[in-house]
């Protein structure tokens, strides 16, 4: 069996923060969903290197700027360090999709970019999403996908179609303990292959 990395990519608004859908547009809006901190930092405390990557469209519609994003991370940083957890890389995707780019989910340029920076394959690396665009990407380069019915994780589920071997989970804490102990009763629900 080929070694996986201990990393796990995941994506923020929906997975990490509550999402909205007239965008998360500063500090104040970004908020922390129930034991998502501590879900990333058990990751790194079990070895784990964590990176976010995120479409961010909201930068391309000029509903925000890259500062206000900058912003919105120093505040996840802070939060994080108080329950001994990191992020330790954020990618994300300015554009909009009339921009056609390779970085915006699904299309997997940032998970790419992720492999090429950290030097590693992403076969097998766990990518958690609330979207199907977020599992889409993650399986282009054979990772494993991940959904959580947070955010928009219950309309993902229930409209079908996900990627062959998508695990799922209540939340992002749900995902790290079936991560960090795979005994029977922590398995994952494995969503039926698509046809």
């Amino acid at each position: 069996m080929p070694h996986v990395p201990k990393l796990v990519i995941l994506d923020r608004d929906g997975v990490i923060n509550r999402d909205s859908d007239q965008f998360i547009k500063s500090p104040d809006e970004w908020i922390a969903l129930d034991g998502s901190l501590e879900a990333i930092a058990e990751l790194n405390q079990a070895g784990y290197q964590v990176v976010v990557a995120t479409n961010q469209s909201g930068i391309g519609r000029g509903l925000f700027e890259a500062a206000a994003l900058n912003a919105m991370h120093e505040k996840m940083y802070k939060a994080l360090a108080t329950y001994g957890g990191r992020v330790d890389a954020v990618f994300f995707c300015p554009h909009t999709a009339a921009d056609a780019c390779e970085c915006r989910k699904p299309k997997a340029g940032m998970f790419r970019e992720i492999a090429r920076r950290f030097d590693i394959d992403l076969t097998g690396v766990p990518v958690v999403g609330d979207s199907l665009r977020d599992l889409q990407a993650g399986a282009e380069v054979g990772a494993v996908p991940h959904l959580v019915l947070t955010g928009k994780g219950t309309k993902t589920r229930d409209a079908g179609n996900l990627p062959s071997g998508t695990q799922i989970h209540q939340d992002l804490r749900a995902f790290a303990r079936a991560l960090l102990s795979p005994a029977p009763q922590g398995m994952p629900t494995r969503a039926p292959c698509a046809s």
